[in-house]
């Protein structure tokens, strides 16, 4: 392909402003374009990591900088127009890993780590302030990677409670829930046109049945994957999937 065709090149810049004509990658960014062995000429789309794409053109690189020429901008094609918002219960440091890299690669809004009372992994304040991190490193990574257009925060909370309160806020909240035998998750999605979600997700012991009904309670969906038993990192990627399915995310 020609130096124009290399439309698969896209560096995360967050610094980047909306009607910049001139754009500037310096340290993991320009390193980033020097992987992709971009050359002076060739086309590169530059994301600000909140949604907005700018077609540029390279005029110069430099050992510790690279310089473009902004062609144009738009808002992402990459990204959904529903905001899902991943809500996972604490678990062993791979599976989280997992699900943020997954959850990202399929067009998350932002991945939150849940405490809740059957939570295998328990972080102390240090501990939890070096996984989030990794993890947020994780999904910059993933994003790049998978063309979007936003890097999903990547965030903890520490109360099950809170979490319930805030994710109750979206649009649609929904509550998977193993021994759910009524309401389906297609069911909860009938009326559609949702532009936020909230999926909230148990650890490897699952949630306890009063989170469950602290959850019904206050706004949240119980509702059931199927008649299978998904493993707690398999669950939030597969609510996660049909819910971007069913707004036409997947299209």
């Amino acid at each position: 392909m020609g130096k124009a065709g290399r439309r698969d090149a896209k560096v995360f810049a967050p610094e980047a402003a909306p009607g910049a004509r001139f754009l500037v990658l310096t340290g993991e960014n320009a390193a980033h374009a020097r992987v992709l062995r971009l050359k002076a000429g060739e086309s590169v789309t530059v994301c600000d990591a909140k949604g907005t794409d700018f077609q540029c053109v390279i005029s110069d690189i430099a050992p510790e900088q690279v310089s473009l020429v902004v062609q144009s901008e738009a808002p992402s094609r990459a990204e959904p127009g529903v905001f899902c918002s991943v809500y996972m219960a604490f678990a062993k440091a791979e599976k989280l890993e997992h699900v943020v890299q997954k959850a990202t690669e399929l067009g998350a809004g932002e991945i939150v780590a849940v405490l809740s009372s059957r939570c295998v992994a328990r972080l102390d304040e240090k501990t939890l302030a070096k996984k989030l991190e990794r993890w947020q490193k994780i999904a910059a990574s993933a994003a790049e990677q998978s063309g979007r257009g936003r890097i999903p925060q990547v965030r903890a909370v520490r109360s099950f409670r809170e979490a319930v309160l805030e994710a109750a806020e979206r649009e649609l909240a929904l509550f998977p829930y193993e021994n759910e035998k009524t309401q389906s998750l297609r069911a909860c999605l009938s009326a559609g046109g949702y532009q936020s979600v909230s999926i909230m997700t148990g650890p490897e012991g699952g949630f306890s049945e009063d989170e469950v009904a602290f959850a019904g309670q206050n706004g949240m969906k119980i509702c059931s994957l199927g008649p299978r038993i998904l493993r707690c990192e398999t669950a939030p990627l597969c609510a996660l999937t049909v819910v971007l399915y069913a707004a036409g995310a997947l299209d």
